[in-house]
């Protein structure tokens, strides 16, 4: 299936903006009789939007499209806040990483708001509490209905679960204001935000087909509904949510995981590698993804022009780092530091087949050359004739989801992979961890390994207990999910951030002397800090000025 037919794509012919402008003027203002009796002729009056399938598909294709996803690189980059990589030249990215973030610069973690370009998650609440409040009554097919309104409820559960992710307990807005409503809302708690998420995600999983027809891939389905809750559960499951280790919470969480595991729809794509290229769109791993198409609605992802190296005509935007280069294995299944056979001086041969999938390093095969981040004369370092502005800092660039056929990247000349917002691979390592706190080790070994022996990847088995199970488990989710947006979540959740968050990040230099011997050195791309209250994002400072009932989070 091309990602040009998706349903996302095909809405591109109605236009939204006057739909969803006279939808919400409809909300909120009246009018005098002779203008409603009068049929615009230029937009779509909202007693038309809610009786016509159509029109009713193209808003929930817009919702679908300003919903926040990783590949949305001018503003917001998960992995450039966590000890993954670091984002070239963007100080907004340093301000956060050094702890210091405040109400009125929140940069790259403003979720809340957003931008016009990059909307938070509050926009995509409000199109979906005006979806809902009139879908109910809408004149069409039921079968149709339910499936429309389990999508937004979805969507709407999936937000709130991201806001909440990020800030803490925040105000739970179900339906569309009007001019009379009062907009002082306090913060509800984090426990009524997930209760909301959950009972929100089960009424949408009765509602949702388990698969869709070529056309509307990328929709909700009834697995994704069910995998978005496994998280959720996970998530009030941790330690971080869960300071007294509540193990019907475990237990709650372990269900969810199996039950998208039970359905047997999915499973472990065989190249990992080409698992995230669009040419593999919607495979068997894919849960929930979110399709682009820079032909038909070019939106400035462009991946191959920001990940490509400089010595391809590459931005070099995404900088993987040292930390997350360490934490690779090598073939005996150890880490680097605890493997006598690893040699630091020839530091990337016989690792774990991920690394090589995600990362490009120095003499990585790479377009019919090897990359070069070697100094002196380095064509992928500084001294590369090729925008040597756009050098990697760390000495290393970022090889997952981009098509290497793609030659002189541009956003128009680009390929369309997909955002992975839920991977089959998460649900087994999802239920791997809620086994372990539950006390079933055997099963927590069992999934991991499950995970590590899948086809081109075969990883030898973890076999450890105890806490070395749980940082085997962590470690596993590190790597398996680099660059998907997890390890911002995953550090705090787990109450890990202090450690490894506050240390440097860090890169390596590699030099070359006359007679081609490399010498290999590791050194401080910048000084990192984690501070206590950085467990929460503060809310913005202009929404506090607002709002006289909302209370800031702690420390801020």
């Amino acid at each position: 299936m091309k990602n040009k037919s998706s349903f996302l794509y095909k809405a591109i012919k109605i236009d939204f903006k006057n739909v969803l402008l006279l939808i919400l003027s409809v909300q909120l203002f009246s009018c005098k009789k002779n203008v409603l009796e009068t049929k615009p002729l230029n937009a779509l009056s909202a007693d038309v939007v809610w009786t016509d399938a159509s029109l009713m598909d193209a808003y929930i294709s817009n919702t679908y499209r300003i919903l926040p996803h990783g590949f949305q690189f001018n503003s917001r980059r998960l992995f450039c806040i966590s000890d993954e990589s670091k984002a070239r030249g963007a100080t907004a990215y340093s301000v956060i990483n050094s702890g210091n973030i405040t109400p009125s610069g929140l940069g790259p973690l403003d979720y809340w708001i957003g931008t016009s370009a990059d909307p938070g998650y509050y926009k995509c609440i409000t199109q979906c509490n005006i979806f809902l409040s009139n879908a109910k009554d809408a004149q069409i097919d039921t079968a149709t209905k339910n499936r429309m309104i389990g999508e937004v409820k979805t969507l709407r559960a999936f937000s709130y679960f991201r806001l909440t992710s990020f800030f803490g307990g925040v105000p739970l807005i179900t339906q569309p204001f009007t001019l009379n409503d009062s907009f002082d809302l306090p913060r509800n708690t984090y426990e009524e935000c997930m209760d909301f998420v959950t009972k929100e995600l089960d009424e949408a999983i009765n509602l949702l087909p388990l698969a869709y027809t070529a056309k509307d891939q990328g929709r909700i389905t009834k697995g994704a509904a069910m995998a978005i809750k496994s998280r959720v559960l996970l998530y009030a499951a941790s330690p971080l949510n869960n300071p007294q280790n509540d193990l019907s919470k475990w237990q709650k969480a372990a269900d969810a995981a199996k039950a998208v595991i039970d359905l047997n729809k999915y499973q472990l794509y065989p190249d990992y590698k080409k698992m995230f290229l669009s040419s593999n769109a919607f495979n068997s791993e894919m849960i929930w993804a979110r399709p682009f198409n820079h032909i038909a609605d070019p939106e400035g992802v462009g991946i191959e022009l920001r990940f490509y190296s400089n010595g391809f005509n590459g931005y070099g935007q995404i900088e993987p780092l040292q930390n997350l280069v360490d934490q690779y294995e090598t073939v005996n299944g150890k880490l680097p530091a605890d493997d006598p056979a690893y040699n630091p001086q020839d530091p990337y041969v016989n690792r774990d087949p991920r690394f090589y999938a995600t990362i490009l390093y120095d003499g990585a095969p790479f377009k019919g050359r090897q990359i070069e981040t070697f100094l002196p004369g380095g064509k992928d370092s500084k001294d590369g004739a090729l925008s040597p502005w756009n050098t990697s800092e760390t000495g290393y660039y970022a090889r997952k989801y981009i098509d290497e056929s793609i030659t002189n990247p541009s956003y128009t000349n680009a390929s369309d992979p997909q955002w992975p917002f839920v991977r089959y691979a998460e649900m087994l390592l999802n239920y791997a961890e809620a086994e372990f706190h539950l006390g079933n080790e055997d099963i927590c070994r069992e999934y991991i390994n499950l995970v590590r022996n899948r086809p081109g990847v075969n990883m030898p088995p973890v076999t450890e207990s105890g806490d070395a199970l749980l940082k085997r488990l962590e470690n596993e989710d590190f790597i398996e999910f680099a660059f998907e947006g997890h390890r911002y979540f995953d550090v705090r959740r787990w109450e890990i951030a202090p450690i490894v968050l506050n240390v440097p990040a860090k890169g390596m230099l590699i030099t070359k002397d006359a007679n081609g011997n490399k010498n290999y050195k590791i050194f401080t791309v910048e000084q990192r800090h984690f501070n206590s209250k950085n467990y929460l994002v503060p809310i913005p400072q202009s929404e506090i000025d607002k709002d006289t009932k909302l209370i800031q989070n702690p420390g801020y």
